[in-house]
């Protein structure tokens, strides 16, 4: 989790700031205006917290996709670890999207918040200038998850929430079954495990595909939750579709496509390596300390 943070993040920014923000115009002006008026510290605004935060959320993501995988090979084979259907991988990956959406909500916000508040603001008038840098809002992810709490209850931790769901439950989908079919097809035959160059091939490429699947929701939930920082415009999931709809178009919610399916490779490709990996690790680990 941890090594997909570190590689993806600064295109999360890009990507955040394409959704969310107002001025950035293509990818490329994007990229040069985060750089000219935050230098390199931009790109890794709001990092911390899912820094902090990535383990848990990615031991709820897998962990619930592999027990729900062998939870139904017991009970449709009588073993838990015979070779998984294709149903049963989409009941798994849909289960671990729902489930990964308690987590994730609150890390999301707080990450997207802090990415979104560099446009100036006055506590008198709210003024949005995207491209140009203002006070901060928060001092940090704490104080920024602090603020939310205070400010908008439970449910303002929460905010986006639903637009997460229609995001995450395809997403994860997408995710895990093009894996684990990709792995298996470069996967050469007679070996017992995929090897580390097969496993990140095949993590780059679920991980590209993936978010292109996810990229119209992941607009909205962006948009829902950078709203907020300076004024709340959007009353839920779907005035902030209409609202985007009528104003942009329906181009609006494909903004970021191109970052989020580059930004996908080598974040789900580093998370992938790094949760086979650490597998296997463990399990020799278990292999040589047990008399």
């Amino acid at each position: 989790g941890i090594a997909s943070v570190v590689a993806g993040h600064p295109l999360d920014t890009v990507k955040t700031r394409l959704q969310a923000g107002q001025g950035y115009g293509n990818t490329l002006k994007c990229v040069l205006t985060v750089y000219r008026n935050e230098s390199v510290a931009g790109f890794f605004k709001g990092m911390s917290f899912p820094l902090a935060s990535i383990g848990i959320y990615s031991s709820v993501v897998f962990g619930v996709y592999s027990n729900t995988l062998r939870f139904l090979s017991q009970l449709r084979h009588g073993d838990p670890a015979s070779a998984p259907s294709l149903a049963d991988m989409t009941v798994a990956s849909l289960v671990a999207g729902v489930l990964s959406v308690g987590i994730g909500t609150p890390v999301e916000l707080v990450k997207i918040r802090l990415q979104m508040q560099t446009q100036p603001y006055t506590k008198g008038s709210v003024k949005l200038k995207s491209t140009v840098p203002g006070s901060p809002v928060y001092r940090g992810p704490i104080h920024c998850f602090r603020t939310i709490l205070q400010k908008e209850g439970i449910a303002g931790v929460y905010r986006g929430n639903v637009a997460m769901l229609l995001r995450d439950v395809p997403g994860y989908y997408a995710y895990f079954i093009p894996y684990a079919m990709f792995c298996d097809w470069i996967t050469p035959d007679g070996s017992i495990s995929p090897n580390p160059s097969s496993i990140w091939v095949a993590g780059g490429v679920a991980g590209a595909v993936s978010w292109a699947v996810c990229t119209p929701m992941d607009v909205v939930k962006s948009r829902l939750q950078a709203d907020g920082v300076y004024l709340n415009q959007y009353k839920g999931t779907l005035d902030c579709m209409l609202q985007s709809y009528q104003n942009e178009g329906i181009k609006v919610f494909f903004r970021g496509l191109l970052v989020n399916t580059v930004r996908g490779f080598p974040s789900s490709a580093a998370m992938f390596l790094g949760y086979e990996l650490s597998l296997k690790a463990m399990k020799r680990c278990q292999t040589e300390t047990t008399p």
